[in-house]
């Protein structure tokens, strides 16, 4: 299933912190859009639903939604910070293409777009959320 690095880890638990208790972990979810066709989604859950997949890293939990988990079998999230941002990345090896940007691949039959570079396309790189590294 999904993997944390210590350094997604330490930043999840940062950001659950954060939340004051409303949040009891973290969903990780695959949706159709971005340029490749697939893309991440992220995002504070107070519980799990009933078809998640519950996974926990020391003081971080996980939710994956059944839809999600074939996409997301393997999958390396990190947190990483550059000079052009800090962000998660996600290293798919489901993945069989992917956009320039990193926020969105295609998986087997998948049908992809094509990257867009204008700010604020509906389905160009910078379109989906900030969930993938920027």
């Amino acid at each position: 299933m999904v993997t944390l690095t210590d350094a997604a880890v330490s930043t999840l638990e940062q950001v659950l912190a954060k939340s004051g208790g409303a949040a009891a972990g973290l969903r990780i979810a695959v949706t159709d859009g971005g340029c490749a066709g697939l893309k991440y989604q992220m995002g504070l859950e107070a519980a799990a639903s009933g078809d998640d997949t519950v996974l926990s890293f020391g003081a971080v939990t996980i939710f994956v939604d059944a839809t999600s988990q074939p996409f997301l079998s393997g999958v390396v999230v990190d947190f990483v910070e550059g000079i052009e941002g800090s962000g998660f990345k996600f290293d798919n090896p489901n993945a069989t293409s992917s956009c320039g940007c990193g926020k969105s691949f295609s998986a087997g039959g998948e049908a992809g777009g094509s990257c867009s570079s204008t700010p604020g396309a509906s389905s160009g790189c910078g379109s989906s959320a900030p969930h993938a590294t920027h």
